[in-house]
């Protein structure tokens, strides 16, 4: 068919194509055979303006590429070549509202919800922008239930906590289902929204001994994907060890950091099984709750923490890794896993030795993981500023009832210090101290909005490493009457333990203490950034330091003295053999990853022509050149920026240029030549799913550099509907 067809997608659960141009009935029949079967409807406005919505499907970009394409109309692929013929198109006469404009008003209706926070925003941008299937911020607990374990009994415990617990009907609201548009969109924002259900039910799948292996199944449990518009984003799985009632049982929990943290899982653990002994919820729902504390959030005044970030912020050039980069696509894919343990008696000792310097645990493992940053840097004697996150609880904050709250109030902020090798230790230590009081007063700000108060670009990260002290658990212990109550039932049950989710850092180290006292470290590692060996390294160097502190430091000691005692900074490479000590413990979880692109990033072709304008981005179909685009910067006279992908760009590098637009909250409009439409779409789908409402996708011209296509796509980037800006709280 002609090339003169353009096409208007409003993503949603049945996708609506506005047509503009003549229709050929033989291509618009090529084009629907490369859908699933269902029924399309084709509203006919004019001879030349028509209106297509399509069955739940996600072949809309399809569609869309082939009815845009010149004659002859292309095969579609082979996967789509081989499905059944597509179902007779039904027509409706009568006239039809523009993209999106039919569900405004169901939109408006079902704009239930607060705003999410800045730190949910920022872990679903997080998933969204990642590799596929790499289970980031997906964090699991565990442990063995002995003695009878009743399916029934256990399931109504939980569905008891659901009824009680407003987080766990909690989900973020399906943006495209309802369908919100422009006018919609300007009181809801486009932004997630976390909406309350009245009911949801618990997850809880039982495998009879024999039917799964228990490492498959962590691993399994933890790559499988959370369903974000469905609440109760935490899910059970019992796996029977020994056949017969008795036991023992594993119990695992998985959940998602976009709704929960490890602290709000420990108190839900303390409701289920207080329901579990009562036979039903004790209590009312309980208050406050993750809405209160959305509410607070978005409530907070931003001047202070503003002033306050903008100079407390890491400063470019600070060390940030603690071993060379592994080059993209050189390194292994997926995650690796190191553990080392310090006795009860050297986590006594290390306690001991920095309370005596008016520091805590915490602190020293800061101390100690500033001292591998610095040194990885070089080893000249010159002061140095090293920066990496640190976790904080998020409930040492002025909201009451906070600490009793199940919500996702964990969170990451960035600290720096100066290294200089002349000072003494406890200066270090006492500067980390500081820096931690200080940041501890705005422990409910995103490192998000820190980036950005802090006049760094978008894509500039302030830390490449994450550091974690985690504090005693509110769960059952000898001591606790909920023990003993279930000890009555004939139930006995281990202390949690927990595997920590993965996230976008190169390498997380992390520290708790066991059952027993021992200080167990362990080192998570982004196999794309640094490799297995490398990580272990700087564990095992970590370790030294936490054990040789309390021997080798005093209130005169420098730095320098302590830095003389580490091995040179040679990093073992991915061939090298384990460098770790015999307690080290490795998980090989290699899964089916795609490599990342080599180049992601936002070429923009001309700046917004006033503030909070938006922008246009521009999808390059495969194999066209790069400037493609460079003439439509000149010919579009809209007032948004204008800007496309480096090529050669699938929808996972889309994502990552659209990260930062999504995250300020700013109108989006995805565009793009004939071609490009079956990524555009694939883009707009995933926001979707991650909670924003889905840009439109405008398709139309070739990428044949005639102005003709040009203009094409100019005229129809200029008449498609606009989202809202989100206007998200807590910016």
């Amino acid at each position: 068919m002609s090339a003169a067809m353009t096409v208007v997608i409003a993503p949603g659960s049945a996708p609506a194509l506005d047509l503009r141009g003549p229709l050929d009935e033989d291509s618009l029949a090529a084009a629907l055979a490369a859908l699933p079967p269902g029924t399309p409807t084709l509203r006919r406005h004019t001879a030349n303006h028509h209106t297509l919505h399509l069955p739940l499907d996600h072949a809309a970009g399809l569609v869309a590429d082939l009815l845009t394409a010149p004659a002859p109309c292309p095969q579609p692929p082979a996967s789509a070549r081989g499905a059944a013929p597509a179902a007779p198109v039904a027509e409706a006469a009568e006239a039809a509202p523009a993209p999106g404009a039919a569900q405004a008003a169901a939109a408006a209706a079902a704009a239930p919800g607060l705003p999410a926070s800045p730190r949910q925003r920022e872990v679903l941008l997080d998933v969204l922008t990642g590799r596929p299937g790499d289970g980031l911020h997906v964090e699991q607990l565990h442990w063995r239930w002995y003695g009878p374990l009743d399916t029934e009994r256990f399931e109504a415990a939980w569905e008891a906590v659901f009824a009680q617990e407003p987080v766990l009907r909690a989900a973020f609201a399906d943006r495209a289902r309802s369908g919100a548009d422009a006018d919609a969109a300007t009181a809801a924002g486009t932004a997630p929204q976390v909406a309350v259900h009245r009911q949801a039910s618990p997850q809880v799948v039982r495998h009879p001994h024999g039917s799964a292996e228990w490492h498959s199944l962590l691993v399994g449990e933890r790559l499988r994907a959370f369903d974000l518009h469905r609440p109760g984003l935490l899910r059970i799985a019992l796996l029977d060890e020994q056949p017969g009632p008795a036991g023992p049982t594993r119990v695992l929990l998985t959940y998602h950091h976009a709704m929960l943290d490890g602290w709000s899982v420990r108190l839900l653990l303390r409701a289920f099984y207080r329901a579990y002994l009562a036979g039903r919820a004790t209590g009312g729902e309980r208050r406050p709750d993750l809405r209160d504390h959305l509410r607070w959030v978005a409530g907070r005044d931003l001047t202070a923490p503003r002033a306050f970030w903008a100079v407390a912020a890491p400063p470019a050039g600070a060390r940030t890794l603690p071993a060379p980069a592994a080059g993209r696509g050189t390194a292994r894919r997926g995650h690796g896993l190191a553990r080392k343990r310090l006795t009860p008696h050297e986590a006594v000792r290390l306690r001991h030795w920095a309370a005596g310097l008016g520091a805590t645990e915490s602190t020293a493992l800061h101390a100690a993981w500033s001292l591998l940053l610095y040194r990885a840097g070089g080893n000249g004697p010159a002061p140095a500023s090293v920066a990496f996150g640190t976790t904080v609880s998020g409930r040492g904050i002025a909201m009451e009832g906070a600490a009793g709250i199940p919500a996702p109030l964990r969170n990451a902020l960035p600290l720096h210090v100066v290294v200089d090798p002349a000072a003494p230790v406890e200066r270090l230590l006492g500067d980390l101290r500081d820096r931690s009081l200080g940041a501890a007063a705005y422990e409910w700000v995103s490192a998000g909005q820190v980036r950005r108060w802090s006049g760094r670009a978008e894509s500039a990260e302030l830390t490449d490493s994450l550091v974690s002290f985690d504090a005693p658990a509110p769960v059952p212990d000898g001591r606790d009457p909920l023990w003993s109550e279930l000890g009555a039932e004939g139930v006995r049950v281990d202390l949690p333990q927990a595997v920590g989710p993965y996230t976008p850092q190169p390498i997380v180290i992390s520290a708790h203490h066991d059952a027993e006292g021992a200080l167990l470290l362990t080192a998570v590692n982004d196999r794309a950034r640094i490799t297995d060996p490398e990580a272990s390294a700087a564990l095992v160097r970590t370790a030294q330091l936490l054990r040789d502190f309390p021997v080798l430091v005093d209130n005169t000691t420098r730095v320098s003295e302590v830095l003389q005692t580490l091995p040179p900074a040679v990093w073992p490479s991915a061939a090298d053999a384990d460098v770790s000590a015999d307690d080290d413990v490795y998980a090989d979880d290699d899964g089916p990853f795609p490599a990342a692109p080599e180049e992601e990033g936002l070429r923009t072709l001309r700046p917004a022509a006033r503030a909070g304008a938006g922008t246009v981005l521009l999808v390059p179909p495969p194999g066209v050149p790069e400037g493609c685009y460079d003439a439509l910067a000149e010919v579009y006279r809209g007032p948004e920026a204008v800007a496309t992908v480096v090529s050669p760009a699938d929808a996972a590098a889309c994502l990552a240029a659209a990260r930062p637009l999504l995250e300020a909250g700013e109108p989006l409009l995805l565009g793009c030549f004939s071609g490009g439409g079956s990524v555009a779409y694939e883009v707009a789908q995933r926001i979707a799913a991650h909670g924003w409402v889905p840009p439109l996708v405008a398709i139309a011209g070739t990428a044949d550099g005639r102005p003709a296509s040009t203009r094409a796509l100019s005229r129809t980037l200029t008449a498609a509907p606009r989202r809202a800006p989100s206007s998200p709280a807590g910016v």
